[in-house]
């Protein structure tokens, strides 16, 4: 720091206050409280609440500045790290930061940089998995391309570098994006175009994912441990599929209001949205697309009474055991585990 500080003087570094803010994505999250979180030092000008910016393909306008010590900010001048809420989605590491003069302008610029990124993945001719799987084992195919997402930036560096060394001479593994959030329909159009499979790590698909997962055969992978992930990786490189533990989600039912009971703690008042929901099934709670939880059903009522199932279009109570923490507006998504033979093509999960 003593050094930093001493060339900084030699040099006689100097940033204009006035003009408008520009900086750098230093980290990017999805809080499930806050909304996208952006860690940005500024370079020049200052960084004003309201400021209309843009990172890379994401706009959005700054809601709240937080310094080191979460205590908020009005505005923050050249050199100064703040949090920034307010992105539409989560920006690159090293992305830069601007503001523009309106909303507007920084929708425009979002919604161009996202055509060319579109046109871009397009471009590429097409092929399924399962050509993709006859090319690798026949030798005709260099690398396994994979969109990868994950629940934050530290996951999906590490999970990209992994997947990058899985490789060996014959065959590499590239993954041609990464991001940070749930595995969204943009996720699963670019794999298509791009004759990918996508790998999520701790995030979930959306409904409308899973819709566009089934009609354009891409195989969804989803995984919550990195060696299971490296794991799976390799044999489908060396061609070895075998058999494997699959997942089948058999209802998803959303959190409408949370009630505090005695003796019993938070029961979430839910409404099934799809397939129904059993006593007996495991379940998760996913919050703004990432799991935040797994476990067993504590209880499952209709009014007040105890019941095996609730189907698509009704309410009922649910608790999860030894977990409180659920809002209104969560996801409960439960699901049943069975052995089949490994599949090229389909979503898993």
């Amino acid at each position: 720091l003593e050094m930093v500080l001493l060339q900084a003087e030699m040099l006689d570094l100097k940033a204009d206050p006035t003009v408008p803010a520009k900086g750098t994505i230093l980290e990017a999250r999805l809080d499930h409280r806050r909304g996208v979180v952006a860690t940005v030092i500024v370079q020049e000008g200052t960084l004003k609440r309201g400021d209309a910016i843009i990172a890379g393909a994401h706009w959005g306008k700054v809601r709240a500045l937080f310094d080191h010590a979460s205590r908020p900010l009005s505005d923050a001048g050249p050199s100064v790290p703040v949090e920034v809420l307010g992105f539409s989605g989560v920006p690159m590491a090293g992305e830069a930061m601007v503001v523009v003069e309106n909303e507007r302008k920084a929708r425009d610029i979002s919604q161009e940089r996202k055509s060319k990124e579109r046109d871009s993945a397009l471009s590429k001719p097409r092929m399924s998995l399962e050509e993709m799987m006859r090319q690798l084992q026949q030798g005709k195919a260099e690398e396994m391309r994979v969109v990868l997402k994950a629940d934050v930036h530290g996951s999906l560096e590490a999970v990209r570098d992994a997947l990058e060394k899985a490789g060996n001479e014959e065959v590499t593994v590239k993954v041609i994006h990464g991001g940070v959030g749930g595995i969204t329909e943009s996720d699963i159009l670019l794999a298509a175009a791009a004759r990918a499979i996508v790998v999520g790590f701790n995030v979930r698909p959306d409904s409308q994912a899973r819709t566009a997962a089934e009609r354009e055969s891409i195989e969804v992978r989803l995984y919550r441990v990195i060696y299971d992930l490296l794991d799976d990786v390799k044999k489908v490189l060396e061609g070895m599929l075998g058999t494997e533990t699959e997942e089948e989600v058999v209802g998803r039912a959303e959190i409408r209001e949370v009630f505090s009971v005695p003796k019993i703690g938070k029961v979430a008042g839910c409404y099934v949205l799809d397939g129904n929901i059993q006593r007996t099934s495991m379940v998760r709670l996913i919050r703004d697309g990432v799991v935040i939880c797994e476990g067993k059903l504590g209880s499952l009522k209709r009014f007040k009474d105890d019941v095996k199932e609730v189907a698509a279009g009704y309410e009922c109570g649910m608790s999860i055991e030894g977990f409180q923490d659920i809002k209104a507006g969560d996801i409960i998504e439960a699901y049943t585990t069975h052995e089949v033979a490994r599949k090229l093509a389909g979503t898993k999960g």
